[in-house]
């Protein structure tokens, strides 16, 4: 993407009424105004539920348009990213989606305890060398800090293409003690996935799919 491209995307999501980037100096002193009051940002007192680097958006709409009864925010830095899935959500008037421009580190700053419902990761950078485990959006850090803004008995959804992911995460849940609702290495060849994991695909899934590469899942909840 060019950058008048980036540019310009940046600007017209200053516009959008859906996008939110709060200041990360705000934010990392604890001063976030939203934090404990998104209620009030989509008007009612729905469930919330995130995704987490949300990219273009595909999944946060999806999510959305089969749940009316729940709101819906995906998080990114990269903000000329989820400019397509904000824009589309305003032209077709989903009033349950919002998008927030933020680093993923800073969740727990973003919500207040208990504030969400349902977290959803898909198809995260597996970060497979060793250096970049801290990175990982499944590592024991990232963990605690999804058990800090998750409701007891919220939910947690990961979507990869990644044996790698699938399996790393699988071992730390295990090694933790956390509660695996499921778990499916091939969710189109293997039955019994939610209708959410299925009825929604993203453009790099399909890719995915097109060159033969099994789609994983995995829902696990805190103790």
């Amino acid at each position: 993407m060019g950058s008048k491209n980036k540019l310009k995307r940046f600007k017209e999501n200053e516009t959008f009424k859906n996008v939110l980037q709060p200041d990360r100096e705000i934010v990392a002193v604890g001063q976030c105004e939203l934090k404990g009051r998104w209620t009030t940002h989509f008007g009612n007192t729905n469930p919330i539920v995130l995704e987490l680097g949300c990219g273009k958006g595909e999944y946060t709409l999806g999510l959305a348009q089969q749940n009316a009864n729940k709101n819906f925010i995906g998080i990114d830095i990269k903000g000329a990213r989820f400019w397509r899935g904000a824009k589309t959500a305003l032209e077709e008037q989903q009033k349950n989606v919002a998008f927030l421009r933020s680093q993923i580190e800073l969740i727990d700053l973003l919500f207040a305890p208990g504030e969400v419902d349902e977290i959803w990761i898909t198809f995260p950078d597996p970060q497979i060398k060793y250096k970049r485990t801290k990175h990982r959006m499944t590592n024991q850090i990232f963990l605690d800090k999804y058990k800090q803004i998750l409701r007891p008995g919220g939910i947690v959804h990961l979507k990869t293409d990644s044996e790698f992911m699938h399996g790393y995460t699988l071992g730390i849940l295990q090694g933790l003690g956390l509660e695996i609702v499921y778990a499916n290495h091939d969710v189109y060849k293997n039955a019994g996935s939610p209708k959410e994991v299925l009825g929604i695909q993203t453009f790099y899934e399909k890719q995915y799919l097109e060159k033969g590469k099994a789609i994983t899942y995995i829902q696990f909840k805190f103790n």
